[in-house]
């Protein structure tokens, strides 16, 4: 597996491009800005395999501005010359939140366009394969209501490592904050505790901001769970 996190925008979100090598699909977890970024890192991926990758879908793990903000933009790109758009994942539950896109960022003083609209809503345990990629969507809710976690499934033999896209439930000793649409902090600890804290040790967790960390390491010293 090839991976690429690229932290984007002002606020830092984790991008990830996750690639199978073998057929060269692709999936992007929360391109949350500079679209122009991730595009050429996608490019010099194709180029380092010889041929171009294929991105299959966005994934998103919640509809906050700064993980959402740049899918137009790759989706409208990725679209032409009659190549297939990727798909927009989202999970129902944070709708509301993503249809609020450019009064979101203005909240925080940036100005973002209207999203486009969904195309695949998740649904918690759901299956995901792009090529020797295997996910498994885990409802998290809590940071926000319709906020999911991707379980990325080990293969040793395709050099595919066991990793946890947490967004922003779960960070390197710390949690995502709840004060914002649809927070609830109680619900919150709750998915982390029953989702997440309940995977293998040696888990690599990679959250929305931040250094990555494991799930062993969160059991033992995050203070809140």
């Amino acid at each position: 597996m090839i991976q690429r996190t690229l932290p984007v925008g002002r606020l830092m979100c984790n991008c990830q491009i996750l690639v199978c090598p073998e057929t060269r699909d692709a999936v992007i977890v929360d391109p949350g800005d500079e679209a122009e970024r991730i595009l050429t890192e996608i490019g010099r991926i194709g180029k380092e395999l010889g041929q171009p990758v294929r991105v299959r879908a966005l994934l998103h793990t919640h509809a906050h501005f700064d993980h959402i903000g740049a899918a137009r933009g790759v989706k409208e790109a990725l679209s032409q010359n009659g190549i297939e758009a990727p798909s927009i994942f989202l999970h129902r539950e944070d709708e509301f939140i993503y249809s609020m896109l450019p009064q979101q960022a203005a909240r925080f003083g940036f100005r973002m366009n209207e999203p486009l609209p969904v195309d695949r809503y998740f649904e918690d345990g759901q299956a995901l394969e792009f090529g020797s990629l295997r996910l498994t969507v885990l409802h998290t809710p809590g940071h926000s209501p319709g906020g999911v976690c991707f379980h990325l499934h080990s293969d040793t033999a395709k050099a595919v490592p066991e990793m946890v896209f947490t967004g922003d439930t779960l960070f390197r000793e710390d949690i995502g904050r709840a004060d914002l649409w649809g927070g609830d902090e109680a619900l919150l600890i709750k998915s982390i505790r029953n989702r997440l804290l309940v995977l293998d040790d040696d888990t690599c967790a990679w959250p929305g901001h931040g250094p990555s960390t494991t799930i062993g390491h969160e059991k033992r010293h995050n203070p809140y769970v």
